[in-house]
């Protein structure tokens, strides 16, 4: 599973009031909240995200409260996957709740704001075709790329439920 998109970098304690604010949480459409993603403290992100493109962050990305709302937001924004040195707890269960792919990689340092990345989940090597590097972190895990393949925790069980003699 590969993703390729544009960088769009932040820094480190990125809370879920900074993913999405609270005056938003009326909704539950991915869209309806992507259009307020970051907005607090990038005003201009939904305007330059495109799909496809990944947020890196520093440590501890999407603490705060426990909202799925965060990764919903980010998603329904476009962006693909976030990579970070590391993250919130509750964000990591959210994210694969909603099948939002997310790495873990301690040299985000090297990353910079509009490189273009090439991610492979299924080994765990990402590529930064900017600046010709590589890296490589944990491989994601393949019952999680295919909830991810699925659109989230729910629709990956249905699919079991409806078809339990395929994998």
């Amino acid at each position: 599973m590969l993703i390729k998109g544009r960088v769009h970098k932040f820094a480190d304690n990125i809370n879920t009031d900074d993913i999405i604010p609270a005056r938003y949480l009326v909704s539950t459409d991915p869209v309806e909240l992507g259009r307020h993603c970051m907005e607090n403290i990038r005003a201009d992100f939904v305007k330059k995200v495109k799909p496809g493109d990944i947020i890196v962050a520093g440590k501890n990305f999407g603490c705060g409260s426990s909202r799925e709302h965060a990764p919903l937001a980010i998603k329904g924004c476009g962006v693909a996957a976030v990579i970070a040195k590391s993250f919130a707890a509750i964000f990591f269960r959210n994210a694969i709740n909603i099948g939002l792919p997310f790495l873990e990689l301690e040299e985000i340092d090297e990353i910079e704001e509009g490189d273009f990345l090439e991610i492979d989940l299924a080994s765990g090597i990402i590529k930064n075709l900017t600046q010709n590097q590589t890296y490589k972190t944990e491989a994601f895990p393949e019952f999680l790329q295919e909830i991810v393949k699925k659109g989230g925790l729910i629709n990956y069980i249905k699919y079991k439920v409806t078809r339990p003699d395929k994998d």
